[in-house]
């Protein structure tokens, strides 16, 4: 919210520009923002300059941060990563000083600067000229500020919060266990031990726990870093001879949030003293949060105590997300991104990416700012143009119904023909409900053919299969994780 302190410059029309309509008393440079518009334009050149500059306003506060105010967060991403530096030279020409430039989108739609004629005339008389600023109050600081400052001492993204992780199948798990230890840190589940493969969503959960921590206890201590980061900390600790700073920032904390945990792999050093940092958390019932691509026993040079230690708590997987749950994710950030696209285009991001978040969330960012800058999409193959270097990252895996039997016979050490034949005990039943629902899920073939792949069955069976299926998925942690991992391997063989 603006303060009655602040210089908020809309972006005129010419005309009004010519009449010098500005706000008295609040900026001692008349139009501000039209001229830091004006080098921009000559700078940028008309197309560049309409695409990504014409839609924004301004304003500049009594600290000389200027506020930038963006249609969506597209052009806030496009500006940041294409023109941050020309940015930053205009507004220093103009304000005659470096400034703080930060972005807010736009809860309505703004006016926009058009690139006329008389906005070059105008770069012309601006591009030579210093204007200095008068020094002005401190702003106000709010309890959202104050937050956010809190959140960046504990190394945490205030975006990675609860409310914006979208929960599926493959971590609704993983995402109550989380919120539990948010809720009683050091009491329930310590360690708390997250993996999976790259881009899931651990890092997400690890760091919602430390803010939904410092939400609830404004004095507690949370620290999240990398594994990298400790270990680099601690060999400037060793070449410093500061270790009781080390050890204090550490160890004196009520949460500790480490990523990556897999380098430590082969750091004997490291391990060494992570080890007695540990070992004094735990005893003083703090909670300690790890994440890893891995289990802990399958990472490599890792000295058992510690692969012992990171076993005491809970371990949770967090598996490869479903099309539905991918689909969601894309409409989550559709909306965050405050852009709309047809459905067409997220059913084909989510079918062409499949195992990384990141990249199909890298993805979306790519489609929407073409359509916010540069117009619509109007087919599959624009959008397979646009998208060609993430795609094809994606090598293509074909789940057919053989590729699941096969899968399902061999977790439970059945044949094949176990599951389309007649025979009915209880874990024959049990496999062949479980090839069907994955058929169901991941093949997408009509019931009546799926129950003809396993022996002829009606569809009735089926859907009475992935109804049982279900169920037990939600009431078994176990049994769901072992469902979970018979689709992360088919998507990954």
């Amino acid at each position: 919210m603006e303060t009655a302190h602040e210089d908020r410059h809309h972006l005129p029309s010419p005309e009004a520009s010519d009449n010098n309509n500005t706000t008295p008393g609040l900026d001692l440079v008349p139009n501000t923002w039209e001229q830091i518009c004006a080098i921009l334009l000559t700078r940028l050149g008309r197309d560049n300059y309409t695409r990504c500059f014409s839609g924004t306003t301004a304003r500049i506060t009594p600290d000389h941060r200027v506020i930038v105010h963006v249609p969506n967060p597209i052009h806030q991403v496009w500006i940041e990563s294409n023109f941050s530096g020309t940015f930053a030279d205009a507004v220093a020409e103009v304000l005659g000083t470096a400034a703080v430039i930060e972005y807010e989108v736009a809860s309505e739609p703004l006016r926009p600067l058009p690139a006329d004629a008389s906005l070059e005339k105008k770069a012309a008389r601006v591009i030579s000229t210093r204007h200095h600023a008068e020094e002005r109050a401190s702003p106000h600081v709010t309890d959202d500020s104050l937050s956010i400052r809190s959140f960046s001492d504990a190394g945490l993204n205030a975006k990675f919060n609860f409310d914006s992780f979208v929960v599926g199948n493959n971590c609704s798990y993983s995402a109550a266990v989380a919120k539990a230890v948010a809720e009683k840190p050091g009491r329930i589940y310590n360690p708390l031990f997250f993996h999976g493969p790259t881009g899931l969503g651990k890092t997400h959960l690890m760091q919602a726990i430390g803010q939904e921590v410092l939400l609830r206890k404004k004095r507690a201590v949370v620290r999240y870093v990398t594994s990298e980061q400790f270990t680099n900390e601690y060999v400037e600790a060793i070449k410093k001879q500061t270790f009781s700073q080390f050890r204090q920032k550490y160890r004196k904390v009520d949460v500790l949030l480490i990523d990556d945990v897999q380098f430590f792999a082969g750091k004997d050093s490291t391990q060494e003293e992570f080890f007695h940092t540990f070992n004094e958390l735990f005893n003083s019932q703090k909670q300690i949060v790890l994440a890893s691509d891995r289990p802990p026993g399958d990472i490599k040079d890792l000295e058992s105590r510690l692969v012992s230690r990171f076993e005491w708590g809970l371990t949770t997987q967090i598996q490869i997300p479903d099309f539905e749950t991918r689909v969601a994710i894309l409409r989550r950030k559709m909306h965050d991104f405050n852009v709309t696209l047809d459905p067409w285009i997220l059913e084909f991001i989510a079918q062409r990416i499949r195992t990384n978040i990141r990249r199909l969330e890298g993805a979306l960012m790519r489609v929407a700012a073409h359509v916010s800058l540069e117009g619509g999409i109007s087919s599959e193959g624009a959008l397979s143009q646009l998208l060609h270097d993430v795609i094809d990252e994606e090598p293509a895996k074909s789940v057919t119904v053989d590729r699941v039997q096969r899968a399902v016979a061999t977790e439970y050490d059945l044949r094949v023909s176990d599951l389309t034949g007649p025979r009915r005990p209880k874990n024959i039943a049990e496999a062949r409900q479980v090839a069907m629902y994955l058929t169901r899920h991941m093949v997408k073939l009509p019931l009546i053919q799926i129950g003809e792949e396993f022996g002829g069955r009606d569809h009735g069976t089926v859907i009475h299969a992935c109804k049982v299926i279900s169920q037990r998925m939600t009431e078994t942690a176990e049994f769901r994780s072992m469902v979970d991992r018979i689709q992360s391997k088919l998507l990954e063989s």
